[in-house]
């Protein structure tokens, strides 16, 4: 089989989320399937640490797809080309965009829909083409694979998409996130925060990962609790907002909150495993790898009741209301206070993170492709 990947979000030191999850799965499937070739679609140069197998062969597609018209250009008219010339059996994309134009049988991974939930959170026109093109994309899909059984049953449900076409590929964690002992958290406490206990956020800065409701309850946290323990902010401000910036800018405690921008895959472990707590109450997320990191890293957790979270995170960490400054407020509270409630919870994180693995997230990936394949071969 020829298949080709579109990989425009493999970029050198600027792996996110999506970026991640195409990595750690291209570079399992790519080694375990040696009988099949695979084209890397790349949108720019690429770095040869991407070219994971002689099995692999790269390709550059112009133009940069990094606006909505450029998306169009590149995937209905140089994908395209590119699937039809050179006879492609089978187009993944696990991004989520297809070209509508191609024949060629297309596997999408979608990992969420969280712009049909609230899409004033994103510029305009990304909005409107997200809102336009994706329920074709889910239609134009043969299969799809998607990170959750929320997000499938979301799919499903927005686009009416039988659930039958939509597979599970329960994402996993980078192997870099375990625990440090304490000299070592000691050193990054000493480096970052002013050697002081403090709570940790990971993300981009996006006004669906709530970071107006973390500051309102941190504050609320602060005057009520006279504590010590700061808060670390880990993100770029890429989606800052004058909301955001306003109720940071009239918190009481601001000059607690720490903000250090992007850091290495290795910085964020050893900041995860020093943190009293990993504080990710977002509204709406299709997944959280946050949530596992910090399990790997033996770091409690506080996060939402809402959509993918209370699935990944089970029993394993405090679930709150998102919207309730209150909540979030209290489990600051109770887990910078009750070691044993703290440890507990670290406990069944330490179970539960066995759970998960890029290994079988690629694993499962294979497995939709193979479907694909079978009902390819069936026709």
């Amino acid at each position: 089989m020829k298949i080709a990947v579109n990989t425009r979000l493999l970029l050198k030191n600027r792996l996110e989320g999506i970026g991640w999850y195409t990595f750690e799965t291209l570079r399992r499937i790519v080694k375990a399937h040696p009988e099949h070739s695979f084209y890397f679609l790349f949108d720019r140069p690429y770095d040869s640490s991407f070219v994971f197998e002689e099995n692999v062969t790269p390709v550059v597609l112009s133009p940069q797809a990094r606006h909505p018209i450029l998306f169009m250009m590149w995937f209905d008219i140089s994908v395209n080309r590119f699937l039809r010339k050179n006879k492609i059996d089978i187009f993944l994309s696990p991004d989520g965009y297809l070209s509508l134009r191609t024949k060629t049988p297309s596997l999408a991974v979608i990992h969420d829909l969280n712009f049909e939930h609230y899409p004033k959170d994103l510029p305009w026109v990304d909005r409107k083409y997200y809102q336009y093109f994706f329920p074709r994309f889910a239609h134009k899909a043969r299969r799809i694979a998607t990170v959750s059984e929320y997000s499938k049953r979301d799919i499903s449900k927005q686009y009416n998409v039988p659930l039958e076409k939509i597979d599970v590929t329960l994402n996993g964690m980078n192997n870099k996130f375990s625990t440090i002992d304490e000299s070592e958290k000691v050193k990054i406490r000493t480096r970052f925060s002013d050697s002081k206990p403090f709570f940790l956020f990971v993300g981009a800065l996006h006004p669906r990962k709530n970071l107006t409701n973390m500051f309102l309850a941190f504050d609320k946290f602060k005057s009520e609790k006279q504590s010590d323990v700061k808060f670390v902010i880990v993100g770029e401000k890429k989606w800052w907002t004058k909301s955001i910036a306003n109720v940071y800018e009239n918190m009481k405690f601001k000059d607690e909150v720490i903000f250090l921008g992007r850091r290495s895959a290795e910085e964020l472990c050893q900041l995860m495993a020093s943190s009293l707590a990993l504080v990710y109450v977002s509204y709406f997320e299709g997944f959280g790898i946050p949530i596992l990191e910090a399990f790997a890293c033996g770091t409690a957790v506080i996060t939402s009741n809402v959509t993918s979270m209370p699935e990944v995170a089970g029993d394993a960490a405090i679930l709150v209301d998102p919207f309730s400054v209150d909540e979030i407020a209290d489990a600051m509270e109770q887990v910078s206070s009750d070691e044993d409630f703290r440890n507990n919870l670290i406990e069944k994180a330490n179970i539960r993170k066995d759970k998960f693995s890029w290994d079988v997230t690629a694993n499962q990936l294979w497995k939709s492709v193979e479907k694909l394949i079978n009902e390819i071969s069936e026709k």
